[in-house]
């Protein structure tokens, strides 16, 4: 019945001649290091969490910068279909 029992293999390959820190070939983005909610393994509802976190401590700078850019590319989108504004004023 040892068939049956599958496990996956590590393939943990060191080159020979390297003398670095850790796994040359080890796959990580480059911002990884600068976010919270990557590294730990804390489940969902702890990456949630987390992320509520990060989002109340933004600075508002950023925040209002965002909403400038979705109003810019709402009123581009407004004017690429002709919509028409006077729809709303009284006459």
């Amino acid at each position: 019945m040892g068939f049956l029992k599958r496990t996956n293999k590590k393939f943990d390959y060191q080159p020979r001649y390297y003398k670095g820190e850790g796994n040359p070939f080890k796959i990580e983005h480059k911002l990884d290091k600068y976010r919270s909610t990557v590294g730990k393994n804390k489940g969902i509802k702890g990456t949630f969490n987390e992320a509520l976190s990060d989002l109340k401590n933004t600075d508002k700078k950023t925040s209002s910068t965002i909403l400038v850019i979705i109003a810019i590319l709402v009123f581009i989108f407004l004017y690429i279909i002709d919509f028409d504004i006077s729809i709303f004023i009284k006459k």
